[in-house]
């Protein structure tokens, strides 16, 4: 081997040795700052609902499940928590004092970026579509050197390793209450459907009702290096359900 080619494959072998400790230190360092499980759970707008006599605090409550994790029950934990709170649940609307109706309309990974957005969005907004996250270790660590194939499969074992997951769950919510005798409310709906390509019909109504509707969005996550959905789905649950009885 000429001095040219010792030069060269040195130069190979330093390349790859940096590329290495870099993609090793940032895997390290996800898996150190993310060791912890971190569940979070916000809510896109406050809602206060009118304090009332014990004989009025009659709920009645219906949760669906829209997303595609049917597993994912929240009505139980949320029914028991209101109940340990003094209301008494029933299977009739019209003799509810207060309805509170939830969809759980996407439990998955996600990015804390598209979290961020679904929260914003607020009750009824949009859903960013490809948000789903996996990797974790930041891409430019792979841009710091070029170190051939070898290189590259350095940095893929690191980046299977070590991975920064988010769960991300987000549940439209709506909240009803009974007006105060004699308070009429008028409520007026519209809607824009889509008819076909390129074509709209809106439809509008109004009507006179007794009770004050409220709507917010509550969108919890769970973040955690190699983050598993059976872990994270109860804690996800109990953090919605503390949100939502917190309404209370």
């Amino acid at each position: 081997m000429n001095v040219k080619q010792s030069v060269k494959f040195l130069g190979i072998i330093t390349t790859l040795a940096v590329t290495i400790q870099l993609t090793g230190c940032a895997a390290t360092a996800v898996a150190i700052s993310k060791k912890d499980l971190d569940v979070q759970t916000k809510m896109s707008n406050t809602i206060f609902l009118d304090p009332v006599s014990p004989n009025k605090k009659v709920v009645f409550i219906q949760i669906r499940n829209t997303s595609d994790k049917p597993n994912f029950d929240i009505e139980g934990p949320i029914k028991q928590a209101i109940q340990a709170k003094g209301y008494r649940i029933t299977q009739d609307p019209e003799a509810a004092h207060f309805r509170l109706q939830a969809n759980v309309l996407n439990v998955t990974k996600a990015s804390p970026t598209a979290a961020e957005a679904a929260l914003n969005n607020g009750y009824g907004g949009a859903i960013v579509a490809g948000a789903v996250a996996g990797g974790a270790i930041d891409r430019s660590y792979r841009g710091a050197a070029v170190g051939g194939l070898l290189a590259g499969a350095a940095s893929l074992i690191a980046d299977n390793a070590v991975k920064d997951v988010t769960y991300m769950a987000i549940t439209d919510i709506q909240l009803s209450e009974k007006a105060k005798k004699g308070v009429l409310i008028r409520q007026d709906n519209k809607q824009d459907a889509s008819q076909g390509i390129g074509g709209t019909q809106r439809q509008t109504s109004s009507e006179v009702t007794d009770r004050k509707k409220y709507r917010t969005r509550i969108v919890s996550t769970a973040n955690k290096v190699n983050l598993e959905y059976a872990e994270a789905a109860p804690l996800l649950t109990s953090g919605l359900t503390r949100s939502l009885t917190g309404l209370f």
